[in-house]
Order: C-alpha cells, then sequence, then structure tokens
C-alpha cells in the first residue's frame, strides 16, 4: 500500500511538472532541483549533481534522464517509469494533436513563448544559485567551475562538456581524494547491478541489432523505429542537436514534409517537458496516434536502458573515497557547465530588451522572495510575454 502511494506521488509531481515545465533542458534541471531538492526533498543536493553529472556523460535526453533516475530512487525500476510517463505525456499529447493541425498553427512566433524563456531564465538561475552555494564552497572548486564556465563557453560543443567532466573528474580524484567530510547516503539504492547489466546489453544489441533486422526486413516501421532509437543512442546536446538528424532521416525520404517538419518544430518549442517529444509529432504524422506513441518509445528507450544500466555502478563508485573526490571536481564543473548554458541559449535567446530584463527581474523576485509557486512564475510569464507582444 505504500509502495501504491509512493507511485501515485510520483505520478502526480512528475505530471504537474510535465505541464510547467518550460524552457529545455537546462531550465528543466531548475524545476527538478525546486521541486525535487528543495521542496520534497527527495534527493539531497549532492545525490542530485551526481545525478546530473551522470547525465551527461550518457547520450540522450539529459533532464528525462535525472527525471527518470529520481524515479528510479524513489520507488524503483517501476517509479521511474512512472516518472518518465508523467513528465513526458503531456507533451506527448500536445505535439500529436499539434500533427493533425501542424499546416494552421503558428505558435512559434507567438509572444508568450518569449515570455516562457524569460521564465526559463529565472528557474535557472535560482537553480544554480543554490547549486553553486552547496557545489563550490571553496576556492578550489569555485575555480574549477570557472574554468568549466569558460571552456564550455569557448568551444561550444557536446565534446568539450564530456572533456571538462573527464579533466574536472581527475582533478577531483587527486586532489579532494583526502577529503575526510564523510556524508551518510540517506537513500537504498532499488536497482541490483544484475539488472543494470542486463540493460546494458539489451542498449548495445538494440543499437547494432536493429540495422541488421531493417535491412533484411520489409516493414517499414522497423526502420523507422531504428531511425529514432538511434537518434535516442547516439546524440549528445539535448533536444535541439537531435533535430537535424531527425530531419535527415524523415525529410529527404518524403516521409514527412519540410513545411510540415518545420511547423512541428515550432509547436515543440511551444510545449512544456523535453524536446525530444518532437519526436511523436513526426510518428504521428507519419503514422497517426500509433506512430506517435511508437517514435516517443523508440527515442526514449535508450535513455530509459542507459540510466538504469549505469544507475547501479554509479551508487557503488561513489561509496568509494576517492571516487567522491573526483565526483566533488565533477560537481563542481556542473556548475560551470550550467553557468555557461544559462548564458548561452537560455539568457541570449531570452533577454533581448530592456522590457524583458525587467520582467525577468520581477519574476525572479516573485519567486525567490515573494515565495510564489513555479505554476504562478509560469503563468505571469505566459501573460507578461503575451502582453509585450501586442504593446
Amino acid at each position: 500500500m505504500h509502495y501504491l502511494k509512493q507511485l501515485y506521488e510520483i505520478l502526480i509531481v512528475s505530471t504537474r511538472l510535465g505541464l510547467t515545465s518550460f524552457g529545455g533542458p537546462i531550465a528543466h534541471l531548475g524545476y527538478f532541483h525546486e521541486e525535487y531538492v528543495r521542496r520534497r526533498k527527495w534527493m539531497d543536493e549532492k545525490s542530485y549533481a551526481d545525478l546530473v553529472a551522470l547525465s551527461q556523460f550518457l547520450p540522450g535526453p539529459a533532464s528525462s534522464q535525472v527525471g527518470i533516475g529520481i524515479g528510479v530512487m524513489k520507488a524503483g525500476a517501476l517509479g521511474g517509469v512512472i516518472s518518465f510517463i508523467g513528465f513526458t505525456l503531456p507533451s506527448v499529447i500536445a505535439l500529436i494533436t499539434f500533427a493533425f493541425i501542424a499546416q494552421e498553427t503558428d505558435i512559434a512566433d507567438s509572444g508568450f513563448i518569449q515570455g516562457l524563456k524569460i521564465v526559463a531564465v529565472v528557474v535557472v538561475a535560482h537553480a544554480i544559485l543554490g547549486m553553486a552555494k552547496n557545489l563550490t564552497p571553496d576556492l578550489l572548486r569555485k575555480t574549477i567551475a570557472l574554468f568549466a564556465l569558460i571552456a564550455t563557453l569557448m568551444i561550444p560543443h557536446f565534446l568539450s562538456q564530456i572533456g571538462v567532466i573527464l579533466v574536472a573528474g581527475l582533478l577531483g580524484y587527486f586532489i579532494f581524494k583526502e577529503n575526510h567530510n564523510e556524508e551518510k547516503l540517506s537513500m537504498k539504492f532499488p536497482i541490483s547491478k544484475r539488472f543494470g547489466t542486463i540493460c546494458l546489453t539489451l542498449f548495445f544489441s538494440l543499437l547494432l541489432g536493429l540495422p541488421i533486422i531493417s535491412n533484411i526486413s520489409s516493414m517499414t516501421w522497423i526502420g523507422i523505429f531504428d531511425s529514432f532509437y538511434r537518434a535516442g543512442s547516439l546524440v549528445f546536446g539535448g533536444g535541439h542537436v537531435v533535430l537535424p538528424l531527425l530531419e535527415r532521416e524523415f525529410v529527404p525520404t518524403g516521409l514527412i514534409s519540410e513545411e510540415s517538419f518545420l511547423a512541428g518544430y515550432g509547436a515543440a518549442q511551444a510545449v512544456p517537458g523535453p524536446l525530444f517529444t518532437f519526436a511523436a509529432y513526426i510518428g504521428a504524422d507519419i503514422g497517426g496516434w500509433s506512430g506517435g506513441l511508437m517514435a516517443t518509445v523508440a527515442i526514449f528507450l535508450p535513455a530509459f536502458l542507459l540510466i538504469l544500466g549505469a544507475l547501479p555502478f554509479w551508487h557503488s563508485l561513489r561509496e568509494n573515497r576517492k571516487i567522491k573526490g573526483a565526483f566533488m571536481g565533477v560537481n563542481a564543473a556542473v556548475v560551470g557547465i550550467l553557468i555557461s548554458a544559462f548564458y548561452q541559449p537560455i539568457w541570449t535567446s531570452a533577454i533581448l530588451t530592456p522590457i524583458d530584463f525587467t520582467m525577468a527581474a520581477l519574476l525572479f523576485f516573485m519567486l525567490v522572495y515573494w515565495k510564489l509557486p513555479p505554476w504562478f512564475i509560469v503563468l505571469t510569464g505566459a501573460i507578461g510575454g503575451a502582453l509585450i507582444a501586442i504593446f
């Protein structure tokens, strides 16, 4: 009974986040941090930061993997599934619906989208300030964060992020390996290494096997499933990076027109939740509701298998004192990477005029000092953006 109550709570909370989390993966991490760490205390700061760091190593949608991981830590593998469904289903339904009216949808240029971008600035800034306070308390870790910021801004490529995390982990391994500030983990881990190994084996088997099956099979949907699965398996950097790959897979083949693809991209910007749900739009454009759901499963399946496969080993490694030192370095680097992503593209795409900055300052004050709920900030930002566009 208690377990069912946990699953219900995960579903309710993740669904609310799925309905209100605008702004892309970095903003999603801010929403997660606010809800799961600050408010509900389902995870401590270090566990959350380590989970974010792990997601940076893995291909696929980082924010979705963090959401799955939080559900797993709370209620096992089924908790991860429920967390994913709650966070993802609202945008999947919205984009499948958009697929049927794509030619009549011109939502990408609506004023309220600009307001939601400003909301993302506020949420991410609040999250980064909280994470920086806890994860970079000393000069050494502040310095690591600074160099991570500089490196990822000067070399804006997903490989630079991976390189920064690796270097920071190596530095932390040697600098902080004698750190005796032991902190007991408050969470029990519900997945075995055997289960993790099965998930990783399945991930690589599908990645290698699906193209072969697709080539020898005459079923079109196997090839489509393979295209989405590979996109979810091999792309780092979030939804914006996967879009060119999806365009190359589906537009030249005639499965979806260029105009319909671009209309769906505009719609994807307007809905909350992970941008990877753009796959639901493409699938629905090709094959209706069933196609949209199949595409969603295909593009997110690698993220599931990778996070479920990696988490058991991550948990045991972080218990080792030297590995803890490495994570201290990685966590500091993640702060720098988040600040870099906060500037580009979140700040640069949202704060364009003095009125934008004024609105961001007001929303930040409402969130941080007046302690108004995030959904109210989202609503205020959307209305404010629409009013700015009118006047």
